[in-house]
């Protein structure tokens, strides 16, 4: 099994603020990795330590085989990242700030123009290269930062809430292309995200807490550890969903039961057949599981 990240023993205060606290985690090579917390957690501290910008007062971090501290300009080379706010020149158009990132990656000439036209293809921007980054909407700005970050074809892309406040439209776009690039590059994906949707299709999760570990697993593990399951029934009367002696909730046109996993939802199905006529269940939501483990809502809000 090989990692394109490796985090051991992570410390980092700022004063009397403890905002990483014994952090380690490892990113399986080519998966989708979600890191997730509420603003003051500790992730974008953790971000800043794995790009370089920031020195952990302790802790190892490898980056793609690389020790940050001996190697750090291999271990950049190996990451593309996307920061919550835009970094691109607002001022410049969309070519002259993507020419100016390549040439920091030594892409010039030829090989940059080459490169370019591919991400336009990717990312259908071919209409926005000479408008300047200030007349550009957000969604089509985040096109380009993500594009920007893409330049020099590195191995991991870290995804800070990178699609915070785009319509759904834009932000399926945007992953349609990062699916394909970690299909088809076997491209690691580490990513923070307001949006539970995102990462539950994530295929490892870890939850920061103050600056803690607090949860870790798969989101089926999470969800199996730390929600139960829901079934809603229609067409039946509240006496009826009475009998069943479990707690529930009315909504429209039927009742919403809470059950502590899919057994017990099974043991009432088979004991009282004649109340689940139309019924479903579902599993509880990554946002179900955030709330239990740090009883806290995640929501967007000011930058971390």
């Amino acid at each position: 099994m090989k990692y394109s990240i490796e985090i051991q023993h992570l410390y980092k205060s700022f004063g009397d603020i403890k905002a990483v606290q014994d952090v380690s985690f490892r990113v399986r090579e080519g998966e989708l990795f979600a890191f997730l917390g509420v603003n003051g957690a500790g992730k974008s501290t953790t971000i800043h330590i794995i790009c370089g910008q920031l020195g952990p007062d302790s802790g190892s971090i490898v980056i793609d085989g690389q020790h940050l501290r001996s190697s750090i300009d291999a271990a950049k080379n190996s990451l593309g990242v996307v920061f919550q706010n835009s970094v691109l020149d607002k001022a410049l158009s969309v070519y002259d700030n993507l020419e100016n990132r390549a040439a920091l990656y030594g892409l010039h000439g030829n090989a940059f123009r080459k490169r370019l036209r591919e991400l336009a293809g990717m990312f259908a921007f071919d209409d926005l290269l000479k408008r300047t980054v200030g007349k550009l909407s957000g969604g089509q700005r985040r096109k380009i930062d993500i594009a920007r970050a893409l330049l020099h074809n590195p191995k991991i892309l870290i995804l800070d809430e990178p699609t915070t406040g785009l319509d759904p439209q834009t932000r399926k776009a945007l992953w349609d292309v990062i699916d394909s690039l970690r299909k088809e590059k076997n491209m690691t994906v580490f990513l923070t995200t307001h949006y539970m949707e995102e990462a539950a299709d994530a295929d490892y999760v870890v939850i920061l807490d103050s600056g803690k570990i607090s949860a870790e697993g798969t989101p089926l593990d999470l969800k199996n550890r730390y929600t139960g399951d829901f079934i809603t029934l229609y067409g039946v009367s509240e006496a009826e969903v009475n009998r069943l002696g479990t707690s529930y909730e009315k909504i429209p046109g039927g009742y919403r039961l809470s059950v502590e996993n899919t057994r017990r939802a099974t043991d009432l199905i088979l004991r009282y057949p004649d109340i689940f006529r139309d019924y479903e269940i579902v599993k509880g939501k990554m946002d179900d599981v955030f709330l239990a483990v740090t009883g806290k809502q995640l929501t967007g809000g000011a930058k971390q």
